[in-house]
């Protein structure tokens, strides 16, 4: 399985807020977004990040809803770097610069994003009657 990333460096990565990430994921699925049983945190992997990346330049560039762009965004992929509608409409994207850039910002995310806390919390010890 290619490498995967949690949702804060996702959206650091993506300079976007990690509720809107969330959110997002939450209500549709996307290729590249490894979801498990509740309670496991999702991970994205670069390809699924470069489609929310595109989602996010659909909708604040077009207008677009999120189902929509999601949808374009990953025939935009899969074809390429090319999409028409059945209107005429058309989309063309240099993905392997768009990639790159994607990358060299989702490594300075990395560094960046906070790790996520593993196990239990520790047992506060304020309160207590001993």
């Amino acid at each position: 399985m290619p490498r995967a990333y949690t949702i804060a460096t996702a959206a650091l990565a993506l300079e976007t807020s990690v509720k809107w990430l969330d959110n997002t994921l939450s209500h549709n699925r996307v290729a590249g977004v490894v979801q498990q049983k509740q309670g496991v945190a999702r991970r994205i992997t670069v390809d699924g990040l470069l489609a929310l990346s595109i989602v996010l330049i659909l909708t604040a560039e077009l207008g677009s809803t999120v189902a929509t762009a999601i949808e374009i965004s990953q025939k935009l992929i899969a074809a390429g770097g090319e999409f028409e509608s059945t209107s005429g409409f058309r989309i063309t994207m240099d993905l392997e610069t768009f990639r790159n850039r994607l990358i060299s910002r989702l490594e300075k995310a990395v560094e960046a994003a906070p790790l996520p806390r593993r196990g239990r919390p520790p047992k506060s010890t304020t309160g207590r009657l001993e």
